[in-house]
């Protein structure tokens, strides 16, 4: 698949050079969340914003610019992290923001919606209507300009002193709110009701931004399965909830959908059916994962590197599943554990009811590498803590799988996971870290068409705490086509 360089959108690969992504900067919001709701907000713990946006964050930020937009970066630095400009160059709804259009900000592409009087007016309607918000606010939100009403849509404050509903302090995390599968767009169905506002807000988006006006055709809606709302709970499992870390695009032809925590087998069965009639790709693998917070998406437990490069925590891995180190009444009796085993089901549209069936998320890995990628090399995995119990489940927990390819070989990880680090070192790659590399970037000691195999680190000590990576904290929309 060929992409003329007008467009707009096009995924087809994990790993192609980025060249536009939706994100979304800490907001106030996240400063809100307390303790007692932060399990209800998906958060694990608080976090403190500043630290979050100062130390964290906006290094993110330099390093997208960078990569996909240096004019609105380079000879900056200077000037966009002083005091007095009080971090006015990364604020959304601030004249001085950096708004670019490589590096989208969700909430401008909102604010620019809501200028339109019927979309501002059937939002505001809506929104109110899912919180349950009198009229009188309602009259009020209707009153307010659009950038101050698409901060409020998303921090729920119109000032420091008021809230007019909760934040929805996981947006975020822009890869749940849906995926770009070739030129189509697949939204999202969120399985916890902390995410309906999200979901609303970003249809709304991709129906009446400027910005999409030429997929509108493409844009995909998972629906509901007839009468499930009259199941009993027991029967949640037909319920239809589908979220973009559970879904990666590994060639134009090829899609992972994860069945999750957070994506239902009823949604990965939806998507089967519906990506294959529409020819949007022609094999759907379904990896099935243990539904626990521990594992949220199929994206906290492995990422693609490079073609022949994949990052996993090592649980899932064929030699753990299959027990090869335990002995014979071991092997037997945890093979019982039912619930604890991966699932890889394989999905040809020619085929569909004779479906391929693989033993551990090698198998898989290697399968595209070789087979959909091309790979004449061999076929590597860095494990999560270098494999190395109880190292591993910790930095899986902190995102160590959970990385960001800014083109082949070039990865955004967090700083925190020391035995991935090391990993990573013994399979060749060089370490960097993410100021380092912005000063490297910016003096002209170095420049991005020379970074080869690296590994980018990011601080974490308040991002990993909110649960979510940077392939968490990005929806690409534009990629390079990764040729064979």
């Amino acid at each position: 698949m060929s992409k003329s360089k007008s467009s707009q959108i096009g995924v087809s690969s994990e790993i192609g050079t980025l060249r536009r992504l939706l994100v979304h900067s800490p907001d106030s919001g996240l400063g809100k969340v307390v303790p007692s709701k932060a399990q209800d907000w998906l958060f694990e713990d608080i976090v403190h914003l500043e630290t979050i946006r100062r130390k964290e964050y906006d290094f993110y930020t330099k390093i997208l610019l960078y990569f996909l937009d240096p004019e609105k970066i380079k000879g900056k630095l200077n000037s966009v992290d002083t005091e007095k400009n009080k971090r006015n160059f990364y604020k959304p709804d601030h004249p001085d923001f950096f708004r670019s259009e490589k590096v989208v900000e969700l909430q401008w592409l909102l604010a620019e919606i809501l200028e339109q009087e019927d979309i501002k007016g059937k939002l505001v309607a809506s929104v109110c209507a899912i919180e349950g918000c009198p009229w009188e606010t309602e009259m009020e939100l209707l009153k307010l300009d659009s950038k101050l009403l698409a901060k409020i849509f998303i921090t729920g404050a119109p000032d420091n002193n008021r809230m007019l509903f909760p934040p929805v302090p996981n947006l975020i995390f822009t890869r749940d709110i849906g995926i770009v599968i070739n030129n189509f767009v697949m939204l999202n169905k969120p399985a916890k009701k902390a995410r309906t506002r999200e979901a609303l807000l970003v249809k709304y988006i991709f129906f009446h931004q400027p910005l999409f006006k030429d997929y509108r055709d493409n844009i995909i809606e998972i629906p509901e399965t007839f009468h499930y709302f009259l199941m009993p709970k027991d029967g949640d499992d037909r319920k239809v909830t589908l979220e973009g870390g559970d879904v990666m695009v590994v060639t134009k032809d090829h899609i992972l959908v994860g069945v999750s925590e957070r994506t239902s087998l009823e949604a990965a069965h939806q998507v089967v059916k519906i990506l294959f009639e529409k020819n949007v790709v022609k094999k759907i693998s379904i990896v099935r994962i243990p539904k626990k917070r521990d594992y949220m998406h199929i994206d906290t437990v492995f990422t693609q590197v490079k073609r022949n490069v994949w990052v996993l925590l090592g649980h899932f891995s064929k030699k753990h599943l299959l027990r090869e180190d335990a002995d014979p009444v071991q092997r037997v009796l945890t093979e019982s554990k039912k619930e604890d085993k991966l699932r890889i089901i394989q999905f040809h549209k020619k085929d569909a009811s004779n479906p391929k069936y693989f033993d551990g998320l090698e198998d898989l890995l290697n399968d595209i590498s070789k087979n959909d990628l091309g790979c004449k090399e061999k076929v590597r995995f860095i494990y999560s803590g270098n494999n190395e119990f109880p190292y591993d489940a910790r930095e899986q927990w902190t995102d160590s799988c959970n990385l960001l390819a800014l083109k082949e070989g070039v990865v955004l990880g967090y700083d925190r996971n020391d035995k991935t680090v090391e990993a990573f070192k013994e399979n060749g790659f060089t370490v960097i870290g993410a100021e380092e590399l912005i000063q490297q970037l910016e003096i002209g000691k170095t420049n991005v068409s020379k970074i080869k195999d690296t590994l980018i680190l990011m601080p974490s000590a308040e991002l990993s705490r909110a649960r979510g990576g940077f392939h968490c904290m990005s929806m690409p929309l534009l990629r390079d086509d990764v040729e064979r």
